[in-house]
């Protein structure tokens, strides 16, 4: 096995649109997987740059068992300045490693399958959390992130009703509302009152102060993980991807770890909720603050990766490990 593949973002991007329900069950998957400890997800590890402190590129290992079986490695950079140019903000390669040998098969393009993760897992906790169809939706961020999670939520068919968007940048709630239909833009206080409210956001520290208080039902995707007060989180039932990882580099519940010198706060997993370990207060909020764990990316570049091989989309560098 001398080869290796390459599968680009514009290949990619047609084979997720669409496939938005497929990605979803790839990633219920692996969040099942991941509680029956079949995989490994070590911490992620941030490079980052003393005259750019805005910046840094994480590289997030892991290894996603059972039927999957495949290793690999997401490398992704976010260099918010980037807006500036004219270019993203985030860009990204995954990694695919065989199991037999270690050699790596493929590089794919990872950005979409990054956002495309973050999303599916967005709207695979929204389906277990969220009691009924919300009347209310509110983004607040109104990037990429923001708009792959909105198409994922529509999927399973949970923004029915009206559509809040609120960003920093009026012109991008503005470009955002004016693609959604029943969507408007509007102020911040607005989207978190909002009976379903994704946070997706780039924020480094809380901007959400602790005199907010959210409604008993409210459901709070906290995708950006930094924009709450750690006092919010107090006072509402908290579902992670995993606890562990979250517990880390002054995300919102780091915070409130470091505040209440313990993990009280802590309701459960995704994977509790999923198997009916845990449930959600009907009496509380609900915030789901998911670190993003790289058995997810791989779950998720598997399935790209075998799609674009069965359609022929895949790229060959002949002798590459030669």
């Amino acid at each position: 096995m001398s080869d290796l593949q390459l599968l680009g973002g514009a290949a990619i991007g047609r084979l997720l649109d669409g496939s938005e329900e497929a990605v979803v069950e790839a990633v219920r998957v692996a969040y099942l997987a991941h509680d029956r400890g079949e995989t490994v997800n070590p911490d992620s590890h941030f490079l980052r740059f003393p005259h750019r402190p805005e910046a840094r590129i994480i590289a997030l290992p892991a290894y996603l068992g059972g039927s999957t079986d495949v290793a690999g490695i997401k490398w992704i950079s976010s260099f918010p300045a980037n807006h500036q140019a004219g270019l993203p903000r985030a860009s990204a390669v995954l990694v695919l490693n065989d199991m037999r040998t270690g050699i790596p098969y493929a590089v794919l393009e990872s950005a979409r399958i990054s956002a495309a993760r973050t999303a599916a897992s967005a709207a695979l906790a929204a389906s277990v959390l969220v009691a009924g169809s919300p009347a209310t939706v509110g983004f607040l961020g109104g990037g990429p992130i923001a708009r792959t999670i909105h198409r994922y939520l529509g999927a399973i068919e949970l923004t029915g009703g009206e559509i809040r968007c609120h960003d920093a940048r009026g012109d991008v709630a503005e470009a955002m509302a004016s693609g959604i239909p029943a969507a408007h833009s509007t102020d911040a206080a607005a989207v978190l009152d909002c009976d379903l409210v994704v946070l997706a956001t780039s924020a480094g520290k809380p901007y959400i102060g602790p005199d907010t208080v959210f409604r008993a039902g409210q459901t709070i995707l906290n995708i950006s993980l930094r924009d709450l007060a750690p006092e919010i989180l107090l006072g509402a039932d908290n579902f992670f991807d995993d606890v562990e990882h979250c517990m880390k580099a002054d995300t919102s519940p780091h915070l409130a770890e470091q505040l209440t010198g313990g993990r009280d706060f802590v309701t459960g997993t995704l994977a509790d909720v999923l198997l009916g370990r845990r449930s959600r207060d009907p009496g509380r909020p609900a915030v789901l603050s998911p670190f993003g764990l790289g058995v997810l990316d791989l779950a998720v570049g598997d399935y790209v990766y075998h799609r674009a091989a069965d359609e022929g989309l895949l790229t060959t560098a002949p002798d590459f490990f030669a």
